[in-house]
């Protein structure tokens, strides 16, 4: 009768006991694009918070291509599937917003560009991306502008999941939720003037103030996505004529004379 090593065979039982755990655990920590796990889930906003994140100007509404990523006819998470619209145009609802930060600050958003907390996008598990929409706060009135460049939030109760600083100007970073209202904007095919552009929040200000005391248009300050300058712009007018006569009244104030662009 051969002998048996004991000692060996209990050796090769606990190895393959090992293994088996590791591929138990290797298996649990799988999960579907765009989920992270539990331990990942908690978020929380920047240790510390920049100055002025409140006054931030809206981004500019303009016309941009359909993002290569994020846009598929469908996709799936964690047993939902969503369907990708192929138009945005008059878009609007309610419901509640949520917001997220620091935990997902600099990854990869769903149109391939980083995330960054402290600017003002959002994201949307249907619209198209990118795309842009005004959210207002029902709950005090405060309202900007977003561009949505991400999917999301995947809670029934959630209509859309905003940057940290965009719950910020809204105000409701606070709270983590608020009922919201959001509309998707179309790109303007009227006229708007120039008026200047500053590297300073406070003298884009200053020059917005003027110009909407002189013209009596509406003048906002805006900042196009990559670039450092905040623009001062006056409109939009309703045609042409009418932007050259804003641009003559700038002019006569011995200021400097507004360029004029269409929408």
């Amino acid at each position: 009768m051969p002998r048996v090593d004991v000692s060996l065979n209990c050796f090769r039982y606990r190895i393959v006991a090992i293994l088996l755990g590791l591929m138990v655990v290797a298996g649990c920590q799988s999960r579907l694009p765009g989920m992270t796990p539990k331990a990942e889930q908690r978020d929380g906003p920047p240790m510390a918070v920049p100055a002025g994140l409140a006054d931030l100007p809206d981004p500019e509404v303009v016309e941009e291509p359909h993002s290569r990523y994020g846009n598929p006819a469908s996709y799936t998470v964690a047993g939902r599937t969503y369907q990708v619209m192929n138009s945005s145009r008059g878009y609007v609802i309610e419901g509640r917003a949520s917001w997220y930060g620091r935990k997902f600050h600099g990854r990869r958003t769903s149109s391939g560009e980083p995330f960054d907390m402290f600017a003002l996008t959002a994201a949307h598990r249907t619209l198209p991306i990118p795309a842009f929409a005004r959210v207002t706060n029902l709950s005090n009135g405060r309202e900007t502008v977003v561009r949505i460049n991400d999917r999301g939030p995947f809670h029934a109760d959630r209509v859309i999941d905003l940057s940290y600083a965009a719950a910020v100007k809204l105000g409701f970073a606070g709270s983590g939720t608020a009922p919201v209202r959001v509309e998707v904007l179309e790109p303007n095919r009227d006229y708007y003037l120039q008026a200047g552009a500053f590297t300073s929040l406070n003298a884009a200000d200053k020059l917005k103030h003027q110009v909407q005391r002189l013209t009596g248009h509406s003048a906002f300050v805006v900042k196009v996505p990559g670039d450092d300058l905040y623009r001062v712009r006056i409109g939009p007018v309703r045609n042409r004529k009418e932007a050259e006569l804003v641009q003559s009244s700038v002019s006569a104030a011995a200021l400097p004379e507004p360029s004029i662009l269409p929408l």
